[in-house]
């Protein structure tokens, strides 16, 4: 059932048990598990069935520190989320990434990648995905890895007539949840706003906050000061630890033979580093996307190699009469560590139309992060050098030690952190199963509960971590 108002909702006096707050890649994929479980359910979404600039302009906010995308511009408010301008790059986080890493301080999550595998079916069902392919070593240091494209499931249009026929499941649009009320031990309701008014309030017995990598903060934040800490009592690490995939184009790289690496539809290769790698080089994970350069263009990168590398040049020159013609641009999409400091708080100055602070947003790359690009970079370069494959070149910007650009793709539009997984009260938010921790009744879902980020693309990390949340919640509440 889907209704255009709370108002409608109401009349129709459907009785759900579980109340999800937003219907993006999260909401959705818990609400399907909960209805084929037979369990009432409603999921409340801000926005419509379309994209409005109304509805967007409750995403307006601000950012200190790094220079980042307006955030009305960087996520979307209506049915189906943030999954509907989603490019479709599918990877599942590497087993690597949920341990502990010695030389970042609080990484490592409290499940491995081995308990979200059994959902993995599921979520390439939902995405419309193939099964992945292995990890093919490339030397030591590097393993070629393959992300795959979906069709970019929108995941309000996908699911759109099995939410409307649902007996199990209503979703009420133009539906806000404004802030929840508890009282330090459960959820005792949420205060809405439908269709530009106050709509009064509402109770259920379980609710799921799945509005997003930053909402998700916003809302808890907000709810917490309006009731003086009763919906997250462990608070010290709420809004915290807020991440995103730095991504700038890194260099070029001039290669033997292009064949050498399996490349997808359009030609691209991707390349990450191996454990042993990044332990020694004490760094983050990364993502090398390598995407061929025309002809015409690996003249233009040979003229310049003449000029500024010329030991680079001379083993291009010996490679040209064996037909040597291939160029690929280096782009690079990395972890970034979390940070306490990079965090979400509420403007102290400005309000949306519904009366809830705006998001000030702090985010700042730390030396870290910068380290990562650079030496992961040089990593992949000895390793073309070392197998004979090809040469690399880092860009201007990175060699000379300059400022990271601002004409370049800045970051993924990944938000990650904020309500992070954890045991420890005082540096994360929820516990192994999503649940706030110290109170019955409350989850949240989405990429916003990531203790890392590692290198790959949050979508299919997100839907397998809602099908476990899901199956988790339907043991509880199926009769």
């Amino acid at each position: 059932m889907i209704f255009g108002s709370y108002e409608a909702f109401r009349a129709a006096n459907f009785k759900p048990r579980v109340c999800i707050l937003g219907s993006g890649p999260a909401g959705t994929t818990i609400a399907r598990k909960l209805g084929a479980a037979g369990v009432p359910v409603v999921v409340l979404e801000a926005g419509s069935r379309e994209f409005s600039d109304e509805s967007q302009d409750f995403y307006r906010g601000t950012t200190v520190g790094d220079p980042y995308f307006d955030l009305d511009i960087t996520r979307l408010r209506f049915m189906g989320g943030s999954s509907n301008h989603w490019a479709g790059w599918c990877r599942v986080l590497d087993k690597q990434d949920f341990e502990p890493k010695a030389w970042a301080p609080d990484t490592g999550w409290p499940i491995s990648r081995a308990d979200i595998e059994p959902f993995l079916p599921e979520v390439h069902d939902i995405l419309e995905l193939p099964d992945f392919r292995p990890d093919v070593p490339i030397s030591d240091d590097i393993r070629w890895v393959q992300l795959i494209k979906s069709p970019a499931v929108r995941f309000g249009e996908k699911f759109a007539d099995e939410l409307d026929k649902s007996s199990n499941i209503a979703v009420v649009l133009n539906t806000y949840a404004t802030e929840l009320a508890g009282d330090g031990k459960r959820v005792t309701g949420a205060r809405l706003w439908s269709n530009g008014q106050d709509a009064g309030s509402f109770t259920a017995d379980y609710f799921i906050v799945c509005t997003g990598g930053l909402e998700n903060s916003r809302l808890l934040l907000w709810s917490n000061q309006r009731s003086n800490g009763g919906v997250v009592p462990n608070a010290t690490a709420l809004g915290r630890y807020w991440m995103e995939h730095p991504t700038f184009e890194g260099g070029n790289a001039i290669l033997a033979d292009y064949g050498e690496f399996d490349v997808d539809a359009v030609n691209e290769a991707f390349f990450s580093p191996t454990l042993s790698a990044m332990e020694r080089l004490q760094i983050m994970n990364f993502g090398i996307r390598l995407i061929e350069t025309p002809y015409a263009g690996v003249k233009h990168v040979i003229a310049d190699l003449a000029c500024t590398a010329p030991d680079m040049a001379e083993w291009v020159a010996n490679k040209l009469s064996q037909n040597l013609r291939c160029a690929a641009q280096l782009y690079v999409a990395w972890e970034q560590a979390p940070l306490a400091s990079n965090q979400i708080e509420l403007s102290k100055t400005d309000v949306d139309h519904a009366g809830v602070p705006r998001i000030e947003l702090h985010w700042k790359k730390s030396a870290l992060e910068r380290r990562t690009i650079l030496e992961g970079l040089r990593l992949f370069g000895a390793t073309l050098i070392d197998k004979n494959l090809g040469r690399v070149r880092l860009i201007d910007w990175l060699a000379n030690g300059e400022d990271y650009p601002t004409n370049e793709e800045t970051a993924g539009h990944h938000h990650m952190g904020g309500t992070r997984m954890g045991t420890d009260v005082t540096r994360s938010v929820v516990d192994s199963n999503c649940k706030v921790h110290g109170m019955d009744n409350l989850y949240v879902g989405g990429s916003s509960v990531f203790c890392t980020s590692g290198q790959a693309n949050p979508t299919t990390t997100i839907t397998a971590l809602a099908c476990r949340l899901g199956e988790h919640l339907s043991k509880i509440l199926a009769v």
